[in-house]
């Protein structure tokens, strides 16, 4: 079996989703998803750049594959950035055509799943009101217990809050961060105290920042604080884990196990969050699992996918052991989400908070050309 081809489609989900589609000379096709948040025309122009490496290659080679791209191409910035975003929508599609072809779902080719199952985290933004209102964020969150989730997720950093000092510096004052207090106790307050909760603040603060909203979120008993500050710089990180008992998550822009590294060996983070399509791929995230496994730290997927990139995922966290549970980003796209895939039962791919892993061959999902199509982006082919 050969890759005769390498093409892909752009289409909208929160901004824009790179898919992927891998050909091979037997008639199968493996489909995988690249997930740039700043827009897909230089991931897209990478793929292209990169097919001409992947053509007379046997597919089933995933690792071989991946590390010939990333080798080949030392010198184009494969220890990072839009490279390996690149190179991870190329692996997922690998991935998936291998599992095709051996008429086995991926989490086989894993090493075999530990649970049925994925539990997903809704991730529920600024809550029901555009404002950021605790009663927004309170009903979003009551909404999202009934639909069976078990764990939540609500963004607390506002950039344009009327109490900031500065466009630029975000240090905290007094009263943007009771503002961020009273939102957290108004979901808590609502879900009660068993279900877990999570508080994103997009690594836009500074430590004694962090280490204020920290210490004031300790009696709401979260199950993690996200990137409080950057987390490039592991020092700072593990003065701010230093200081609370709330639990630190970071991660989500970090690539390759290299990225994770330090992270874990200076205890400088309670979770590990990268995202699968944008770090490396499968491969690579399982081995970022067993790193964070060998310091008895949970892991728990960043994402923010259309159901292709979200069904790989979650092959690769029934994969692992330490697994905690996976990001759901689509609750404010959600027709437009389901649109883009079919599930060969015909069942919705989330039901009650959780994912069930299907044993269809490959990532297990088909992709809906109709929906693809109706969402694709302007200015880019569609599998051409």
């Amino acid at each position: 079996m050969k890759i005769v081809n390498v093409t892909t489609a752009v289409v909208a989900y929160h901004g824009e989703a790179t898919l992927v589609r891998i050909d091979t000379d037997e008639g199968i096709s493996g489909f995988g998803e690249a997930n740039p948040d700043a827009g897909a025309a230089p991931v897209v122009g990478l793929i292209h750049a990169l097919k001409d490496d992947l053509i007379g290659e046997d597919p089933r080679n995933v690792e071989r594959c991946w590390e010939k791209l990333r080798r080949r191409h030392v010198f184009a910035g494969p220890q990072a950035g839009v490279f390996v975003i690149a190179l991870s929508g190329i692996e997922l599609a690998l991935w998936d055509l291998a599992g095709k072809a051996a008429g086995l779902p991926v989490y086989r080719l894993l090493g075999g799943k530990f649970r049925d199952r994925i539990r997903l985290y809704a991730d529920c933004g600024d809550g029901d009101d555009p404002a950021g209102s605790a009663a927004g964020c309170a009903d979003r969150a009551r909404r999202m217990v009934e639909e069976g989730f078990t764990a939540l997720k609500f963004d607390i950093d506002d950039l344009d809050h009327p109490a900031k000092f500065d466009e630029f510096n975000h240090t905290l004052g007094a009263a943007e961060l009771r503002t961020m207090v009273e939102r957290v106790a108004a979901v808590r307050e609502a879900v009660g105290p068993d279900i877990d909760l999570c508080i994103d603040m997009h690594a836009r603060y500074d430590v004694p920042s962090a280490c204020r909203i920290a210490w004031e979120l300790e009696p709401l008993n979260l199950m993690w604080l996200e990137e409080p500050i950057p987390a490039e710089n592991i020092d700072a990180l593990v003065r701010v884990r230093a200081q609370t008992r709330t639990p630190i998550c970071a991660g989500e822009n970090l690539y390759l196990r290299w990225g994770f590294r330090e992270l874990l060996e200076r205890g400088a983070v309670d979770v590990v969050m990268p995202d699968v399509p944008k770090c490396g791929g499968l491969a690579e995230s399982k081995k970022i699992a067993n790193l964070a496994e060998m310091h008895y730290v949970p892991f728990a997927p960043h994402l923010v996918s259309t159901p292709l990139g979200t069904m790989a995922t979650s092959h690769q966290c029934a994969a692992i052991p330490n697994f905690l549970v996976q990001e759901w980003h689509a609750l404010e796209e959600r027709e437009v989400w389901d649109s883009y895939v079919v599930r060969p039962d015909g069942g919705s791919i989330v039901q009650d908070g959780y994912i069930d892993l299907p044993d269809a061959p490959g990532i297990g999902v088909d992709l809906d050309m109709d929906g693809v199509r109706a969402h694709a982006v302007s200015g880019y082919s569609v599998f051409e």
